[in-house]
């Protein structure tokens, strides 16, 4: 799967202040409310203070805003 985003890295992890706010277009509370709820990926703890998100998962979660956003357009 190619990023979507030219600032996502092809692979590996991306950390919350890499998300906010240049690929993900909300706040921190935000981000934290939608994971809380199931409507974005949960991230992963790399270490006892560094928590991550799966590039492919982002990566994933925006072709599907993409495809919702094509279908409302129809």
């Amino acid at each position: 799967m190619q990023p979507m985003n030219n600032n996502l890295p092809i692979g590996g992890y991306i950390r919350e202040s890499d998300l906010i706010p240049a690929i993900v277009p909300f706040s921190h509370a935000t981000l934290w409310r939608k994971v809380k709820s199931g409507e974005f990926p949960r991230p992963v703890k790399l270490s006892a203070r560094i928590t991550a998100w799966e590039v492919k998962a982002v990566c994933a979660w925006l072709d599907s805003k993409a495809q919702e956003g094509n279908k409302n357009d129809q």
